[in-house]
């Protein structure tokens, strides 16, 4: 049985050699999302949490921390306890069918469920991991039933002092835990619908394709276009793209530090995202369907992940 706090072994991926020894190119989605298929979604961490007393126990993930549109979104789910739900797995290996069909069957028997979110004009304010951890902490605060343990996906939360949770922080948790699963699929859901509310508002983005992410669909629609109100503008590539809209400020000059983001805070950003950002797998899964990611196959020797690094010590130092 694990202890509280166990990570999963590390993996690192190679492709199978050619004919004349030579390894065949991936690219990094295509490889991570090997590795993540290769892990076995299940409940041994939360009976590692029942057997240390845990009764409650809430799974919390997010969606939308890589995308340049929108908010991030945040779920927590507590499920019964030895809940079995067949094909329950990280969202971002499932098709989009199979999303909402497991989506419908977590609300359905799940004890709670709660699902927060923080826009974009917070993200830019706060950056993208502040952010994250808001709508995670205000998701399992709005929860019906208070968790007296938590699984989260890489991160841990400040609850406050009057509430005392226990947590497991696993690297990977939406591929190896069941909550955090169930998680990851509510919040996934609920922002793709979301997104294509929002694509009526602004279809010029073709965000009910790509959901916001940087595809080079909506990198061409913001080079055309310029940023909308909903974009995050300290995300590089929305900094980089014209604002048209000077009619907001009604004729007047619009002011210096409107118009440009400075160095370094596109540096900081940058530097963030490098540390945080596990979108990558999001992205590529936005614009292609998974059989595209999943040709060949791949071998398993142990790999170390630059995610996994930063969080060796528990914690990410801004």
């Amino acid at each position: 049985m694990p202890r509280l706090g166990d990570k999963p072994k590390s993996f690192r991926l190679t492709a199978p050699s050619s004919a004349d020894g030579a390894e065949k190119e991936v690219s990094a989605a295509t490889r991570k999302l090997r590795m993540l298929r290769t892990l076995v979604c299940g409940n041994k961490y939360e009976k590692a949490a029942r057997a240390n007393g845990a009764v409650h126990i809430a799974g919390v993930d997010e969606v939308g921390r890589g995308a340049l549109f929108g908010p991030v979104v945040a779920a927590a789910v507590i499920l019964p306890s030895d809940t079995r739900i067949k094909g329950l797995r990280d969202s971002k290996q499932l098709e989009r069918e199979d999303r909402e069909r497991l989506a419908a069957v977590v609300e359905s028997r799940a004890l709670a469920v709660a699902i927060e979110e923080v826009d974009a004009e917070t993200i830019d304010r706060i950056n993208i991991y502040q952010a994250t951890r808001q709508a995670m902490t205000a998701a399992v605060l709005k929860l019906s039933l208070a968790p007296d343990h938590l699984l989260i996906d890489a991160m841990r939360l400040n609850l406050g002092s009057d509430r005392t949770c226990t947590q497991t922080s696993i690297i990977y948790g939406d591929s190896l835990s069941i909550s955090i699963a169930a998680a990851s699929v509510v919040a996934k859901v609920y922002r793709d619908r979301l997104m294509c509310e929002l694509h009526d508002q602004y279809p010029v983005y073709g965000l009910a394709s790509h959901k916001g992410y940087s595809t080079p669909e909506h990198l061409a629609a913001l080079e055309k276009h310029g940023p909308s109100p909903l974009h995050r503008k300290t995300f590089r590539p929305v900094a980089q793209a014209s604002l048209p809209w000077d009619d907001l400020f009604h004729g007047r000059e619009m002011p210096a530090e409107v118009e440009v983001i400075s160095e370094d805070a596109l540096t900081a950003q940058a530097l963030e995202n490098a540390i945080i950002n596990e979108a990558i797998v999001d992205e590529a899964i936005a614009g292609e369907p998974l059989e595209g990611l999943l040709e060949s196959d791949i071998s398993v020797e142990g790999f170390t992940d630059p995610i996994e690094e930063a969080f060796e010590a528990d914690h990410i130092s801004y």
